[in-house]
């Protein structure tokens, strides 16, 4: 569905009792958003194992941290038409950032970060008296050419979230890389090292979450 500032919205599974809205990351450049591939594999995964939780999928109609303020709008928007009366927001890296940004929202009962991108001018302030929870790939870096976040920032951000009053938890992934998945060329997706640790991880926290 196409959300109310243009941005597009994909949904799997009932709403209606609590929902996780999935936040994509971005680059330098401005460019047209799209479907996250580590998101996407995700929800496949995950979408048969809790039929009575909703996954949103966000796809910005920007997706570049120069446009971060635009992105917080479209995962608003989000938040909004899903309407359901709990949502977990779940940031794989920018997406992040958006979430932290966005996580101030009253229906809003905390965030999970997949190797995240939270900068140090972001406040963290909406997540206070919220779940945060952030998994990191060990071997996640920034390199020339190819997008990265060290798990040293991630975890700076979750010690700020930590001290402004969020609980949860960081989990260190040995061998994984940045995300849990790519696009092929042709459309199909390539498993990276240690998704499904990361899918553990993740399905843990959306069970502790519906469970709530």
């Amino acid at each position: 569905m196409i959300l109310r500032t243009g941005a597009e919205l994909r949904v799997t599974g009932p709403t209606d009792r609590c929902a996780v809205v999935c936040v994509n990351g971005g680059q330098a450049q401005e460019v047209e958003g799209t479907w996250s591939a580590t998101v996407e594999w995700l929800v496949r995964q995950l979408a048969p194992r809790l039929p009575h939780v909703g996954f949103a999928e966000v796809r910005y109609r920007v997706k570049s941290w120069k446009r971060l303020e635009s992105c917080f709008e479209d995962a608003r928007a989000a938040i909004h038409e899903v309407s359901a009366p709990r949502t977990l927001l779940l940031g794989f890296s920018m997406g992040g950032a958006v979430a932290v940004g966005v996580s101030d929202e009253d229906r809003v009962a905390g965030v999970v970060g997949l190797a995240p991108w939270i900068p140090d001018e972001l406040s963290v302030a909406g997540l206070r008296g919220k779940h945060l929870s952030v998994f990191h790939g060990a071997l996640d870096r920034w390199l020339p050419g190819i997008p990265g976040v060290s798990a040293r920032h991630s975890r700076k951000g979750f010690d700020r979230a930590r001290e402004r009053g969020a609980e949860g938890r960081y989990v260190l992934i040995p061998w994984a890389l940045h995300g849990v998945a790519l696009r092929k060329p042709w459309g199909g997706l390539l498993q990276l090292p240690r998704a499904e640790r990361w899918s553990e991880l993740v399905e843990e926290e959306l069970r502790r979450f519906a469970a709530a």
